[in-house]
């Protein structure tokens, strides 16, 4: 059945795995922001306060796998409510986050729990998608996940203005409670699909195929060009006299042209109009350019110019990487796929400021930047062997809809 009525229906069940990406965007950029704002308040040194940042990563680094892979084993919706509920339970250790211990506690405990929930959301994602619209789902994905990245800092610095970290720890305690329960009532439950047993020989082939590592490589260089960006335009704008809030707005420039673009990119891409490997390759090229111009002529126009380029360049470049993932990915190991992906991505977050400010230290802000273009546009050069065949879904279309796939497929 065509119509409306499939439609409605597949976006009620994908929509909660949307909010879960959400709450972890929201989650760990407004609680970054708030330390780094109220540090003097809250007794925080700067050594402290690096450590506060580095352990939400931290923990994703180290667990993202592990949970990609029991979403395989026993299924992604589980895992996705369990971490949402130990997100909102671990949330409330935030109450007491006027003592930097306990800080330091709540945000180690919810990057643990995003660490269940982010990959298997991913995974869940590409299993309703079922190998007909990847692009449009993870285009639709990627948005909500920056718009967490927009509205967090801005809404977070509210909350807490308003009644402390512990309003802020609340709310999100709230926010991941209700999105854990729309996700039990709205996304149906898919089975755990029958797997062979895998050697280390196996893994390692996997992880170094090229239809994996590149993708990866290219969500890797993103968001290391979106976490520098994000970082490092505020200090642009104040270097260039236009004060902290202009440097906001520049933020919000790049995060809303992520926004808006990756909805439509994935749609294109379902439709044939643009290839993984080509749309990759130019919304790389499209980041680095907008790094260099950073880098090559600062001002107060070009700041923002940059900010939209690089916000648009990885609003191509993201959705086209998870889609190509899930299309080559055989389904009963899309978890694992997906945690390793998201591995590389929190690798690119902490290496692309790490990058740019070692540099800078050494030779200044324009030579760090114009080594981050260097390397985002050397990943845009790597290929794709060919682009991905059609496969098989043991789940086709949105289980909610019985909508079967269509098996045409775009040249890159």
């Amino acid at each position: 059945m065509n119509g409306p009525a499939p439609a409605l229906a597949a976006r009620t069940s994908s929509a909660p795995l949307y909010a879960a990406g959400f709450v972890t965007a929201f989650g760990a950029h407004s609680i970054a922001a708030g330390m780094g704002a109220q540090s003097e308040n809250i007794g925080l040194t700067l050594l402290n306060l690096g450590i506060l940042l580095a352990v939400y990563d931290l923990a994703e680094v180290f667990l993202k796998p592990v949970f990609g892979a029991l979403s395989d084993r026993i299924g992604a919706k589980p895992v996705i409510v369990g971490g949402l509920l130990a997100f909102a339970l671990l949330s409330l250790i935030g109450l007491w986050a006027a003592n930097p211990l306990m800080l330091g506690l709540a945000r180690l405990g919810q990057g643990a729990a995003a660490s269940a929930f982010s990959p298997a959301s991913s995974a869940m994602v590409a299993r309703l998608a079922g190998g007909r619209n990847a692009g449009t789902y993870f285009g639709r994905y990627g948005s909500w996940k920056s718009l967490g990245y927009v509205i967090g800092p801005l809404l977070g610095a509210g909350l807490i203005f308003a009644g402390g970290f512990a309003l802020l720890f609340a709310a999100l305690s709230v926010l991941a409670a209700v999105t854990a329960v729309w996700v039990i009532v709205r996304v149906p439950h898919l089975e755990p699909l029958p797997r062979r047993r895998y050697t280390v020989l196996d893994l390692a082939r996997q992880v170094t195929e090229r239809r994996f590592l590149i993708p990866t490589l290219v969500l890797a260089a993103s968001t290391a060009a979106l976490g520098s960006a994000i970082g490092f335009l505020p200090a642009l704008a104040t270097r260039y006299g236009l004060g902290p809030f202009a440097g906001t707005v520049a933020v919000s420039v790049l995060a809303i042209a992520s926004v808006l673009i990756q909805p439509w990119i994935g749609r294109s891409r379902d439709r044939g109009r643009i290839g993984d490997a080509r749309g990759m390759r130019t919304g790389l090229l499209l980041t680095s350019a907008g790094i260099a111009i950073l880098a090559l002529a600062p001002g107060p126009v070009t700041i923002f110019l940059a900010a939209a380029a690089i916000g648009a360049g990885v609003g191509v470049a993201t959705p086209l990487g998870f889609a190509h993932l899930a299309d080559t990915t055989p389904p009963e190991r899309m978890g694992r796929t997906m945690g390793s992906a998201e591995l590389g991505r929190e690798l690119g977050d902490a290496g692309g400021p790490l990058l740019v400010g070692g540099i800078a230290t050494l030779a200044g802000l324009p030579l760090g930047l114009g080594a981050l273009a260097l390397v985002v546009a050397a990943a845009g050069a790597l290929r794709l062997n060919r682009s991905p065949e059609p496969r098989a879904h043991t789940v086709t279309g949105d289980p909610a809809t019985g909508e079967q796939p269509d098996t045409a497929k775009m040249n890159p």
